[in-house]
Formats: structure tokens, C-alpha cells, sequence
């Protein structure tokens, strides 16, 4: 059952900015986080989630409990479940970040500590929530297969059908592929293992040299290229 379906219209008011749903599938879900200049997420982790992140514009320092890194776009990381984590924008004009959470569960969220005191409480309820501007970012699977670009944070964000792993080629190394469905498969003693699955972020290069290892797209395989 997929989690967000009641987010789909609107817009999440945070004390940090807001937040909104940008495309889900029964797996995963895409969110894009505003954040304000000086201000900062909860100290919080999924139990259960694993979390891509990119940074599509500004600088952040994402912390965690035991070090912190400073990241400026477009970067991205992965998140493991259970990994305690805090993001806080640090350039004057705020951050804008996509991320994606495997499975697609909103409620799966334990705050550590808060700065606007949350941390006993749960996800935002619809007292934050407000209704969705027409400028906001929406993503939907093209069944045709046809290539198409959105626009948004000063980057070009391109949904893309993969079927033959020499397309790759096509895509500077330092390109950011986000998996949406499918991935990339090898066939191993007559079992085919799954490489990469819905919810992995990656850069080009690395995907390129694990394509040349012999392994194929899954007949599904769609991705956002940045």
C-alpha cells in the first residue's frame, strides 16, 4: 500500500521550510525538501527506509551523530535504515533537496533531537499541510518510453527509459542517476541477481564500469538523470 497517497495535493509546512511528494510508486517515494537559510531538519533516522539524497541546489552540512559533511550541488548520498542524520542549509539563499525513500512509508520516522521540540512526535499531520502551487515539481512514468526533462532548481532533470546498458555512454560521468524502477541485472549460474534495484542513487562513471561487468536493464528500467 503505498503511504504518501494523501500527500499527492499538497505541500508539508516544516519549521526548517517545507516539504512535497513528487512522484511515488508502491516501492518508493520522491520527496523535494525547501529548506531555509540557517535552518535545520531533526536529528532523525528511518528504522525501516533507506534514503537517496541530492542536493539540487545550495550548501548543507549534513550531519550525523558521530561527523558531519559539508555538500554543495549537485552531490548526493545514500542514507542506510537506522542511520541518525541531520541536514541544515547553510547558504543564503536555502537548499532545495530530492529524497527518496525506499519502501514509500512516511510514518517510519524517529527524531533523536529538534530544535523546534518534535522530538516525541510523529510525522506532520494535515494541521501543516496546505495545498499543492501549480510550480511545484510532479513526475509521472511516460509509458511511451519517450525521454522527457523538467526544469526546476536551476537543474535540468531528465526521465529516462533504459534497455541497452551501451545507452549509459550517452551520460557524462559525473551525471547523477536516480533508479525509479527496474535496474540493472546480471545473470549468475542461471540466476539472475538484482545489481541495482528502485531507490539506488549513483553517479554515471560507477554505473558505466559496473555495465561493462556483463550485466543487462531490467525490462522496466526507468531512471532521473541530473
Amino acid at each position: 500500500m503505498i503511504k504518501s497517497a494523501d500527500h499527492v495535493q499538497h505541500i508539508v509546512k516544516k519549521p526548517w521550510g517545507y516539504e512535497y511528494l513528487a512522484y511515488q510508486t508502491n516501492a518508493l517515494a520522491l520527496w523535494v525538501l525547501h529548506l531555509n537559510h540557517g535552518e535545520a531538519t531533526s536529528m532523525h533516522c528511518h528504522p525501516n527506509k533507506q534514503t537517496g539524497f541530492v542536493l539540487l541546489s545550495g550548501k548543507v552540512e549534513l550531519s550525523f551523530l558521530a561527523d558531519s559533511k559539508t555538500m554543495e550541488a549537485p552531490e548526493k548520498q545514500m542514507i542506510r535504515r537506522g542511520l541518525f542524520h541531520s541536514t541544515t542549509a547553510i547558504s543564503e539563499e536555502g537548499a532545495v533537496v530530492l529524497e527518496l525513500e525506499t519502501p514509500n512509508d512516511k510514518l517510519d520516522l524517529v527524531r533523536l533531537e529538534d530544535r523546534y521540540g518534535r522530538e516525541a512526535l510523529g510525522y506532520e499531520g494535515p494541521d501543516e499541510e496546505t495545498s499543492k502551487p501549480q510550480e511545484c515539481l510532479w513526475i509521472e512514468d511516460d509509458p511511451t518510453g519517450v525521454p522527457r526533462t523538467f526544469n526546476y532548481a536551476g537543474r535540468s532533470i531528465w526521465l529516462l527509459g533504459f534497455k541497452d546498458v551501451e545507452e549509459l555512454e550517452l551520460l557524462s560521468d559525473e551525471s547523477i542517476i536516480i533508479f525509479l524502477r527496474g535496474g540493472l541485472q546480471k545473470s549468475v549460474s542461471g540466476a539472475v541477481k538484482r545489481i541495482t534495484v528502485p531507490g539506488d542513487i549513483g553517479r554515471a562513471g560507477i554505473v558505466k564500469q559496473v555495465s561493462r561487468a556483463g550485466t543487462r536493464f531490467a525490462t522496466d528500467t526507468i531512471a532521473l538523470v541530473i
